[in-house]
């Protein structure tokens, strides 16, 4: 992430901490070339040896408690106006910090809800609460999940632009991938394929290549986050393919749906098009209520009642994260109200969010439709950022 964007969202940081009445937000790490805090890509652009506290305050100043030997480079990375290092232990010189601001509410990364939340180690929460103990500074902590949902949520056109783009080349990684389906090649062959061509072009996987892509042939397939196997391609198979890259620090995350005809089949089976059209309409129902406001799971709610109503089990899943710098970039999430979920189903949109839509259905004796969309949620409503596909594709 460049120095401008960080910059933004430093500043966009402070907008939020004003709105929710939080004083000061406190990322606290150490060794973060092992174990990184999501935040800090997006708000400091480097990273940490030592214990380490990045601050922002609500009115705008930045500062960066540090070891002594990283002060040269953030000094040159250049995101935080107020450098402090120390020799020996950080302890006093973070003290001093927080007695110039005198915090009511410090928020700190941790949260039962939210991986994006959830970077402050357990060990760095013992080591910062043992530095605070005999302050009152140890008893004004709360959690920085709202600062970091709202901050990772709230997308500027910056960021669009480049999900956009990384959308425009997972599309055109589509389209190759009909012309090489055939009969007889299995899942691992189509995943290899779009691998080769993700490297080939210099992009990045969205997440984990053990099952990016996803690829399930037929019926009787592994569940939705199960990586590619042997399984052959046959006629009469429903495909579908689940597939994001990274794109100069931003996903993209789409799902799409392909029929291969039997002999003699111009056209796929009428259940097979009612399971798809049906797809096709959830999210279009459910893009058409999506605005500002609106609550996570009401949302869910729209399409899984549609799905249900036409027959057909409801999806063991949410209906659509968000996406951003990650695939599953925090924040609300439009799911049903179980209890796996937490709060964030219960979360209200918020203009600037980025979501897929993406639910799901199967075709008895054929496998599984789905399609996954993704929108951006503005002032009136959402503006697909996919171009939705409407027709099942046919493979010869």
């Amino acid at each position: 992430m460049d120095k401008t964007m960080i910059l933004e969202k430093q500043k966009q940081a402070v907008e939020i901490l004003n709105e929710k009445d939080i004083d000061m937000w406190m990322t606290f790490v150490r060794e973060t070339g092992n174990i990184k805090d999501p935040m800090l890509e997006m708000i400091v652009g480097t990273g940490a040896t030592w214990f380490s506290a990045f601050i922002i305050t609500k009115n705008g100043d930045t500062t960066a408690v540090i070891g002594s030997l990283e002060e040269a480079n953030m000094k040159t990375v250049g995101t935080f106006n107020n450098i402090v290092s120390y020799l020996k232990f950080g302890k006093d010189d973070l003290l001093k910090v927080l007695e110039k601001y005198d915090p009511q509410k410090i928020a700190i990364n941790f949260s039962r809800n939210s991986s994006m939340a959830d970077g402050l180690t357990f060990g760095c929460y013992l080591e910062l609460m043992d530095w605070l103990k005999d302050t009152p500074y140890k008893d004004r902590f709360i959690s920085s999940e709202e600062i970091i949902a709202a901050l990772r949520g709230r997308k500027n056109q910056s960021e669009v632009d480049l999900i956009k783009k990384a959308i425009e080349e997972t599309l055109k990684i589509f389209d190759e991938v009909t012309s090489f389906i055939e009969v007889g090649k299995s899942e691992k062959d189509v995943a290899e394929f779009v691998i080769k061509l993700v490297k080939e072009r210099g992009f990045e996987l969205a997440w984990d290549e053990e099952h990016c892509p996803a690829v399930f042939t037929g019926p009787d397939t592994a569940g939705a986050h199960a990586g590619p196997t042997d399984r052959k391609i046959k006629p009469g198979h429903v495909i579908n393919m689940d597939f994001g890259i990274k794109y100069n620090g931003y996903c993209s995350d789409l799902q799409r749906t392909w029929y291969v005809l039997k002999k003699g089949e111009t056209e796929a089976p009428e259940e097979v098009m009612k399971g798809f059209n049906v797809i096709k309409e959830s999210i279009q129902m459910a893009a058409a209520a999506m605005k500002p406001g609106k609550i996570a799971w009401e949302i869910d709610d729209i399409a899984r009642s549609n799905i249900v109503s036409n027959g057909y089990e409801e999806y063991p899943h949410g209906l659509g994260h968000q996406v951003g710098r990650v695939a599953h970039d925090g924040g609300a999430m439009m799911g049903p109200k179980w209890e796996r979920y937490g709060n964030i189903v219960y979360m209200p949109l918020e203009k600037g969010n980025v979501f897929t839509i993406e639910p799901r259905l199967t075709i008895p004796g054929y496998g599984i439709a789905t399609m996954e969309e993704i929108v951006w949620v503005k002032d009136e409503g959402v503006e697909f950022l996919s171009t939705p596909q409407t027709e099942i594709f046919l493979i010869k």
